[in-house]
């Protein structure tokens, strides 16, 4: 496989779609030489509780993504891409350290109660890419502990601006009222106010990050720009409130859609767009029980907090303008988990001296129709309950404990509906290329595709361990404690 700046300079020289400064630079060697030397800048913007059916070139209706949508006519839709696990915190210590969320100690969403964090032995994106001088900032969600020891600014980010856990966990939880302290605005490991107005969110971690990509427009730089939204409770700014034709919920990913024109304007004002590639996504998918202040999973089985399709099959769109084939659509396997070793590829950057599960997405982004770099996935949930793997177009799911949304009535504005938390969940094999709403259970018919599932399987539960059949796995880490004398 080429290099990236081989790969740049033949993208640079090609006559297939190539972007029109790209062709002008090709005239001039050395100006194309620096095209292809010259550091990729990252964008990484994260969404929370976002589902697969939330943008409207995934089918929304009733209000409009157009700047989302435009991303994705400039880059690639990945519509085979897994979040981590299906919960705030396992899935941002999935996204951040390249590993299966239970691999370094995570699990559920982590709340002030919590005495565990990110490990300081692990090494975060962040840290990865600091190797080769970034300028790096966190922007918005944190969730990987509370106190400074796990905060961002100990994990390999300059600057960090945002709330250290979900925008829910505050004193006016819809049913934990007054359970939840204050909930604090952070800059650096600063506590700057309390409950602030949710309002701002959106506009606030969107001003931020095009204020650090202007700073930085000169070096190489990371930015990983985490909303709170669309997770409840929901709050948008007057530039967006009643905009939309559904409801509240509409208005906040009118606003976030916003957000993410903002960034790809400054990008292409400042003529950075030909170096920076921009990766959006999702943590996990809709909490369907809040009804109509939650999101779609598009068709998809079940969503937030479940190990089916619609738990955890999120968007993801990257755009890198010149580089990448516009309008292209890839249908293969890929994880938040990925984005790591991607951007590390791309960087020319040292991986983690710690085992990782990630794999560099980097010959999908170069357009070859026959990499794999992805064949298998696995899904945990709960502690570190195997409940289903994932290889080619196979899903084997095995009988387990979960959430289910069905045969409950949905909430509103802003309340939770039911849901039933320990539904005993049959095991079954699904072919995701016709069935990805996991309907039909093929179990009988395919007893040798589920004993190449239940192999894969096997080597997990050795590797990672598995509650449900009592194996404690021989690789994992601990996550970082609380020290007795921490706040």
């Amino acid at each position: 496989m080429p290099s990236i700046h081989e790969y740049i300079l033949d993208r640079v020289t090609s006559t297939r779609k190539c972007h029109p400064l790209l062709l002008a630079l090709a005239a001039v060697s050395p100006a194309m030489t620096a095209v292809a030397e010259k550091p990729v800048n990252f964008v990484v913007i994260y969404l929370d509780d976002m589902g697969m059916g939330d943008l409207s070139i995934t089918g929304a209706t009733g209000y409009q993504t157009p700047h989302i949508d435009q991303m994705a006519r400039e880059g690639v839709r990945f519509t085979h891409f897994y979040s981590p696990q299906a919960v705030c915190s396992a899935s941002r210590a999935g996204l951040l350290t390249g590993c299966y969320p239970n691999r370094i100690g995570f699990s559920g969403a982590l709340d002030h109660r919590a005495q565990t964090g990110i490990n300081p032995e692990e090494e975060t994106m962040a840290e990865v890419l600091k190797k080769k001088n970034y300028a790096t900032a966190a922007f918005g969600k944190w969730h990987l502990g509370h106190v400074p020891e796990f905060l961002p600014l100990n994990h390999g980010f300059d600057e960090y601006f945002g709330i250290p856990y979900s925008n829910d966990m505050w004193p006016n939880h819809p049913v934990s009222k007054n359970y939840y302290p204050p909930l604090p605005l952070i800059e650096g490991e600063r506590t700057i106010a309390e409950n602030p107005d949710q309002t701002q969110f959106t506009t606030w971690f969107t001003e931020k990050t095009v204020d650090f990509i202007n700073r930085h427009r000169e070096n190489a730089f990371f930015v990983y720009l985490a909303h709170p939204m669309p997770h409840v409770p929901l709050f948008v700014s007057d530039k967006f409130k009643g905009k939309s034709e559904q409801g509240l919920y509409g208005d906040v990913m009118m606003e976030i859609d916003w957000s993410v024109g903002q960034v790809l304007k400054t990008l292409d004002e400042l003529g950075l767009s030909e170096n920076t590639l921009v990766v959006f996504t999702s943590d996990n998918g809709p909490w369907l029980n809040y009804g109509n202040h939650a999101g779609s999973a598009g068709g998809l089985r079940e969503g937030k907090g479940t190990s089916f399709e619609g738990g955890q099959r999120v968007p993801c769109i990257m755009r890198w303008k010149g580089i990448l084939e516009e309008g292209s659509i890839c249908n293969n396997l890929a994880s938040a988990i990925d984005i790591l070793p991607t951007l590390a590829d791309i960087a020319g950057a040292e991986l983690p001296s710690e085992k990782i599960d990630g794999v560099s997405l980097l010959p999908l982004l170069h357009g070859d129709k026959e990499a794999n770099p992805r064949q298998s996935f696995l899904y945990y949930y709960r502690r570190n309950n195997l409940e289903a793997v994932r290889h080619g177009h196979w899903k084997l799911v095995f009988p387990h404990p979960g959430r289910t949304y069905h045969g409950f009535e949905p909430g509103k504005d802003g309340l939770p509906g039911g849901a039933n938390e320990n539904f005993a969940h049959e095991g079954g094999l699904y072919d995701l290329r016709r069935d990805p709403g996991e309907q039909y259970n093929l179990i009988e018919f395919y007893p040798g595709v589920v004993s190449e599932l239940e192999k894969i399987a096997r080597e997990a539960r050795l590797d990672l361990g598995d509650d449900l059949t009592g194996q404690p796995g021989q690789n994992r880490r601990e996550p970082g404690r609380i020290l007795p004398n921490d706040n």
